[in-house]
């Protein structure tokens, strides 16, 4: 085998649904003012008795069963989260024993927003290397257990989910080389610090550096798979804010490519909004098997990391 695909996706949210009307009732906003800067209408609200891992779980049963896998069949389970309540045991092998994954190795990876690219990318890495033959890849997060609900500046933006990939050996490459990297002097404009844990950005310092700096670095990451951004099918980008995810997808230049706006619908949920976002468009048939799709995470850390993959 010369190099890993994706197989399969799946998604998960809570049943329970926060509107902008409903938040108006708890800090002053509105429906208007919330869509008019960050473009989100809804968002999906974990309960007390739903922790991440149990996000995460449901997930990952979906993309099994799109794949036709047994739990068995899996023998790393990675799992992209910053919102984990506990030190150990990790997410990753809370879902192996929900799933019933058997001997796997279990790692979680704390990238923020960029998370599952990384999480992804690193799966890449263990099935070319032998490490693994078949990789179950997460982004799970409650973003809402770690938010000021009293603070209308980031409480509108959040919202809680999970969704799965499954990673496996292939005889040609469908995932990408990985861009990966951080801006270290720009870590504390995404955070989630204190105790109890709180999420806080400087949204400006935030929005002008992706719309200006991360453009280039898509590119780049379109150029390692040997392609150009007009040759995409479709461009899943971190769901942080419409307002960020429209300009930078234009001036990546992918013009022909469907450009994944689940935030809309689902708020920011950090790890979870690129492989959600990507497995909702292709449940809706908006992508079709071996379209060429760019994955591109940024966010907290000022992290990002993207690779070009062929849809499943």
């Amino acid at each position: 085998m010369n190099g890993s695909r994706i197989a399969a996706v799946g998604h998960y949210q809570p049943a329970k649904v926060l509107t902008n009307e409903d938040l108006a009732g708890l800090v002053d906003t509105s429906d208007e003012w919330i869509r008019s800067r960050v473009g989100i209408r809804t968002r999906h609200i974990a309960g007390p008795d739903e922790p991440v891992d149990e996000l995460a779980g449901h997930a990952a049963a979906k993309a099994l069963a799109a794949a036709g896998l047994a739990p068995a069949d899996i023998d790393l389970v990675l799992v992209a989260t910053s919102t984990a309540v506990d030190r150990s045991p990790n997410t990753a092998a809370r879902v192996a024993a929900r799933l019933g994954i058997p001997q796997a190795a279990t790692m979680d990876l704390n990238v923020v927003c960029a998370g599952f690219t990384h999480a992804l990318a690193t799966a890449d890495h263990a099935v070319r290397a032998g490490g693994s033959s078949r990789a179950l890849v997460i982004g799970a997060d409650k973003m809402s257990e770690v938010t000021d609900w009293s603070d209308r500046s980031t409480c509108v933006l959040v919202g809680d989910g999970a969704g799965a990939a499954v990673v496996e050996a292939a005889d040609e490459p469908a995932i990408g080389p990985v861009l990966w990297g951080s801006v270290p002097e720009m870590g504390n404009a995404v955070r989630i610090e204190g105790t109890p844990p709180r999420f806080a950005q400087e949204g400006q310092s935030v929005y002008r550096w992706a719309t200006t700096q991360l453009p280039p670095i898509a590119r780049r990451a379109c150029e390692r798979a040997g392609l150009e951004p007009a040759d995409l099918a479709g461009v899943v980008l971190h769901q942080a804010n419409l307002r960020i995810i429209e300009p930078l997808a234009e001036k990546i230049g992918a013009v022909n490519a469907v450009v994944a706006r689940d935030v809309t619908e689902s708020g920011n949920t950090s790890a979870a909004s690129i492989p959600m976002a990507f497995s909702k468009l292709v449940e809706q048939g908006a992508l079709s098997t071996g379209d060429p799709v760019l994955l591109f995470g940024f966010g907290g850390n000022l992290s990002y990391a993207g690779q070009v993959v062929r849809c499943p």
